[in-house]
């Protein structure tokens, strides 16, 4: 466990983007927080950052992204990365970081979070696959990794089409 899960401030931005890099073994995923910063899509307090007494040793990102086809979309958050530096995985931070960024999502009154991972991790948390709802990725990714969750009760009611996620996504290989 951690003892700290709270908002990142400016002074954190380089502990987040050291463990994005060491977590994923590459530095794009620290680059997209970065660049994600810069974005209208970015929401300050939906980047966590889980803290080891004074030590950043995990962040979690949830960024606006819409669901839609046409000129119809409705509003969805996108959550990634998630990351926590090797040495501390195993440990329930993830998951931490998880339960609190949805608890956080859903007191700012947000109703659906999209997420491309591991489908025997995420659907402890209540996430299902996307694509039988109606909800289609603008990219290539098995139907099994790519998820969504309602935050409150009938969020999903007539959500469908595909992720619009903001343009610094693309910079990052899948």
């Amino acid at each position: 466990m951690v003892d700290l899960i709270r908002p990142e401030h400016p002074e954190d931005h380089h502990a987040v983007f050291r463990v994005n890099e060491s977590a994923f073994g590459r530095p794009d995923e620290a680059g997209l927080v970065d660049a994600l910063r810069r974005s209208p899509a970015f929401i300050p307090r939906l980047s966590l950052v889980a803290l080891d007494g004074a030590q950043i040793v995990g962040h979690i990102l949830f960024t606006a992204v819409e669901v839609g086809s046409g000129r119809e979309s409705h509003p969805a958050l996108a959550l990634a990365p998630m990351a926590v530096l090797p040495a501390f995985q195993r440990r329930g931070i993830g998951s931490s970081l998880v339960r609190r960024g949805l608890d956080d999502a859903r007191d700012l009154g947000h109703g659906v979070v999209i997420v491309v991972g591991h489908p025997g991790y995420y659907p402890r948390f209540g996430f299902v696959p996307a694509e039988p709802l109606g909800i289609r990725a603008p990219f290539a990714v098995s139907s099994g990794a790519f998820m969504a969750l309602e935050l409150r009760p009938d969020a999903l009611r007539g959500v469908r089409g595909e992720v619009r996620y903001p343009p610094e996504f693309a910079e990052v290989e899948r």
